[in-house]
């Protein structure tokens, strides 16, 4: 039974790459055309697969229209909270998750810091969109219409002498975030309050939240918080690959996602 499933799977990517005729769909198998013919059938009674008028399987619309309710139904807060926990305990600091929504940016999960100094940052509160690391994350990934129409329309608080002064200048920001991929707020908001952010990707490529660590002066310099930055970015993978479905969740992996 194990065999004949995994055969039926095994059915599914290669009709992904395009339409596929028995005889292909057999020698990729490796098995007889009438075994090949059994699971297409199968599979084209539950609407995993179609058959074309050229005599063609193709992917069919109920697998389409399950994979969809999948990915609507993903909590991406759930998929990431173990993980940024574990990123909290290998590091000690204050680690966020942030995505874009009405046109606010809002954390959606938060992992305290084990030091005693404490950020004033509170799930569901938006955040300071023009000078947070997540913010910038968020918005560099948007086309270049609407990041440039986000952009004139926002206000750009002086918060601190290294705050964003304007659009032109956010623009500039969220250009070079675009290119690298990965953003900082080196006390953009707070002076004493240093942030390193990467992205996290959904199954298309496009960025659907933004992970963070942050820290006070008195705790780490931003120079030393800047080499947590491979970690950071390790985390978002791990994040980005369990939530698209492309890489599974080991439990090595679990123990450690760097």
């Amino acid at each position: 039974m194990s065999q004949t499933v995994d055969r039926a799977l095994s059915i599914l990517p290669l009709l992904a790459e395009g339409p596929a005729d028995l005889g292909q769909v057999a020698d990729r198998l490796g098995v007889h055309k009438s075994t090949a013919l059994r699971l297409l059938r199968t599979l084209h009674e539950h609407g995993m697969v179609y058959r074309q008028s050229d005599q063609r399987y193709r992917l069919g619309a109920r697998l389409i229209a399950l994979a969809h309710e999948a990915m609507e139904n993903l909590d991406i807060r759930e998929i990431a909270h173990p993980h940024l926990v574990r990123l909290n305990e290998q590091c000690g600091h204050t680690v966020h998750l942030a995505v874009y929504e009405d046109d606010e940016v809002l954390y959606i999960d938060k992992v305290e810091s084990r030091y005693p100094v404490r950020m004033y940052s509170r799930i569901g509160k938006p955040v300071a969109i023009t000078v947070a690391a997540v913010a910038k994350l968020l918005l560099a990934d948007l086309p270049e219409a609407e990041r440039r129409a986000v952009a004139e329309r926002l206000d750009y608080p002086a918060y601190t002498p290294r705050s964003t002064p304007n659009a032109p200048a956010f623009l500039r920001e969220l250009e070079k975030v675009r290119e690298q991929g990965w953003a900082t707020d080196l006390g953009g908001h707070e002076e004493s309050i240093n942030c390193v952010a990467a992205p996290v990707r959904g199954v298309d490529g496009r960025v659907v939240a933004a992970m963070s660590v942050s820290a006070p002066n008195v705790v780490v310099t931003a120079d030393e918080l800047l080499t947590l930055l491979p970690l950071v970015r390790r985390t978002a993978d791990a994040i980005s690959g369990e939530y698209s479905g492309r890489t599974p969740v080991t439990d090595s992996e679990a123990k450690d996602p760097a």
